[in-house]
């Protein structure tokens, strides 16, 4: 059954092209349908158009090839399988909940006409210019070619169609009159050139179907079944007497089938650890190529294959396929070049190689199908003095797919070797890559300053000394100040002087760590160089309320009176949650005593005042000082740094 889940995915897979390596490859495109479920798939290669019927959200959405929206037809609740007319001038939809088929026109994407059919319609066909429905286990006919549409109900005759799968139908643009319908484990062949359908051949398949397709030489009906006695695969029945052939081995669980109008067979099986897409060349039962899904929106799986969700393109180009994962988000897959086998291509370089001589890089291009002796394969290499790419002389491969050529790096640093192969018309285009590492000479690059400590606001010069190098004397400077407010900043970039040397000036507001970077050149290696240098805080502190100032000895005081609080205001430079220690000492014969410390914030202009109650006693010399302490003040972004102390003293 179809998912109805409506979750909200916001998930999208970019394009990959998987070259180099074997196994499944990967879809060239994809993008997110906003569906709810999705009934049926069919493309319009006149128009370019793809058409998915979303039968929960009542729609029809119709893209280009990249997944592109067009256009969206609303209010078909219930509408399934979907049919394109020969002329592709119209796309038939069947939508059950109404018991019609409606009618869109391609040019315009505009609905023509509604056809009222007398039972719910499911799986659609036309064939010779009339719409074949499954409805039940039963099927029918819609012939619009006269004046008025003409309706037949319950044409599958005596075959005892069964299951709970649903009733599918098929047949191919290249076999006009025939019909092939199964339901449960039954399969029958039915000639519908005339007027009713006429029963050729019946049979019992054994096993349920997911979905039916017709060969376009109408020799074989291909249906997508599977079971742990049989096996899991795509089911070959000849349509003259249903006896089963060779199909083709899928992983569990099948559940598409379709044929390209070359014969080509896409079969699609729902499974979360195995590919999802698997290609037939006709008759061969090892796939050609096959396509795994990625996972989508971190889903508990990879995504899987809507049941009957895979649509050719008409000229083989792409095989259209629409996925979904856990969450209930739809994906439209453009599967490009299907038919085309993926070769693979394993490049060898040696993991280290001296600059300036010959190495050797050895490859295999393999496939399936073996190429030519001599097939060409270009060749780039990649380095720092190419970082564009040089491409090198042609390899051709020997008989058993094998390469090798010599290379001459010119460069040293990181060396890749690409090679490519162009593709055919049978086989994809492949590459691989090595890389080789070429030493460089040693690079000679010093900065001076490291670990000096500066005052607030001082100017410092760093210099960067850049030794002997190849071609490259260029050199950057950069600063980095402490602190998460301030990012890393590029001082300089030039060429050094004539002694090597290349300076640029620091404001040293804050510790900071200075960085030169020689980026190297062909021949000397990269080289990076680092200086922290540190800067003290600025902290200054003003006194106020005193009545005077005066010189005890030496040594300046501000005067107080005996019952005058003094104000302390300290200002320094601010940084978030930052803090000023307030030290206060006492004098008492001849010495001077600790009488304690406290920490005070700063506002965000870097003040902090503090009032100290007076003693109420004359005589009493004290000093302050405030400092920022790295770290214990709130931050690191300075160095240590002490203000100078205040000297006060209390008369009467």
């Amino acid at each position: 059954m179809i998912s109805t889940a409506t979750a909200i995915a916001a998930v999208f897979s970019s394009a990959v092209l998987v070259t180099g390596a074997a196994g499944p490859a990967a879809a060239d495109s994809a993008k997110i349908l906003a569906v709810k479920s999705v009934g049926d798939i069919v493309v319009d290669g006149t128009h370019r158009r793809v058409y998915v019927s979303d039968p929960t959200g009542g729609k029809i959405v119709v893209t280009d090839y990249t997944g592109t929206v067009k256009a969206t037809l609303t209010g078909l609740y219930g509408v399934t399988g979907l049919a394109l007319s020969a002329d592709s001038g119209q796309v038939y939809a069947a939508v059950k909940n109404a018991n019609r088929i409606v009618s869109v026109e391609t040019g315009t994407y505009t609905q023509t006409a509604s056809y009222p059919v007398g039972a719910a319609p499911g799986d659609l066909e036309v064939v010779d210019g009339r719409v074949w429905f499954a409805h039940g286990t039963d099927f029918g006919s819609l012939d619009v070619s006269g004046p008025e549409p003409v309706v037949h109900l319950a044409q599958r005759g005596d075959v005892d169609f069964f299951g709970a799968f649903g009733m599918f139908l098929a047949s191919d643009p290249a076999v006009p009159g025939v019909l092939a319908a199964g339901n449960g484990g039954e399969l029958a062949v039915y000639d519908v050139s005339a007027d009713g359908a006429t029963l050729r051949v019946k049979g019992d398949m054994d096993t349920a179907v997911r979905q039916l397709d017709l060969t376009p030489d109408g020799s074989q009906v291909l249906t997508s079944w599977g079971s742990p006695d049989r096996g899991y695969g795509l089911g070959a029945y000849s349509t003259t007497d249903l006896a089963e052939s060779a199909g083709y081995p899928i992983d569990p669980y099948p559940n598409a089938v379709r044929v390209a109008p070359d014969g080509s067979v896409a079969g699609g099986s729902s499974s979360w650890y195995e590919p999802d897409v698997h290609i037939h060349r006709p008759g061969d039962p090892v796939p050609t190529r096959e396509y795994d899904f990625p996972n989508t929106g971190n889903s508990s799986g990879a995504d899987t294959l809507v049941d009957g969700a895979l649509a050719w393109a008409p000229d083989a180009s792409r095989v259209f396929a629409v996925s979904v994962n856990t969450y209930g988000a739809y994906t439209l897959r453009a599967l490009t070049d299907p038919t085309k086998e993926l070769p693979t291509l394993k490049v060898s370089a040696p993991a280290r190689s001296e600059r300036a001589k010959k190495l050797t890089v050895t490859g295999k291009l393999t496939s399936k199908v073996p190429l030519a002796a001599g097939t060409g394969l270009t060749v780039t290499r990649t380095d720092v003095e190419s970082p564009k790419g040089k491409a090198l002389a042609l390899v051709r491969t020997r008989a058993d797919g094998g390469f090798s050529f010599t290379d001459t790096p010119p460069a040293g640093g990181k060396v890749t070797y690409k090679v490519s192969y162009a593709g055919d018309a049978t086989h994809a285009p492949a590459s691989g890559s090595d890389a080789v590492e070429v030493p460089r000479k040693a690079t000679a690059l010093t900065l001076n300053n490291n670990g000096k400590l500066y005052s607030y606001g001082k100017d410092v010069i760093f210099t960067a000394h850049l030794g002997t190098t190849y071609k490259n004397r260029t050199v950057s400077v950069y600063a980095d100040p402490f602190g998460s407010d301030k990012p890393k900043k590029l001082l300089k970039t030039a060429k050094v002087n004539s002694k090597g040397n290349l300076s640029a000036t620091v404001d040293m507001t804050r510790d900071t760590t200075v960085t030169a970077v020689f980026s190297g050149d062909a021949r000397s290696a990269g080289k990076t160089v680092k200086s922290t240098a540190y800067a003290r805080a600025k902290v200054s502190t003003t006194v106020s309320r005193h009545y005077k100032t005066g010189k005890i000895g030496s040594t300046t005081y501000y005067y107080f009176r005996k019952n005058t609080d003094p104000l302390f205001t300290t200002t320094m430079n601010y940084y978030s949650g930052r803090k000023q220690r307030f030290q206060l000492q006492v004098y008492y014969q001849g010495s001077w005593y600790d009488s304690g410390s406290e920490y005070f914030a700063l506002a965000t202009n870097g003040k902090s005042a503090v009032s100290l109650e007076a003693p109420g006693e004359s005589g009493i010399r004290a000093r302050m000082r405030s400092s920022y302490i790295n770290s214990s003040s709130g931050d690191t972004v300075n160095s240590t740094t002490h203000g100078a102390w205040k000297y006060f003293t209390f008369t009467n």
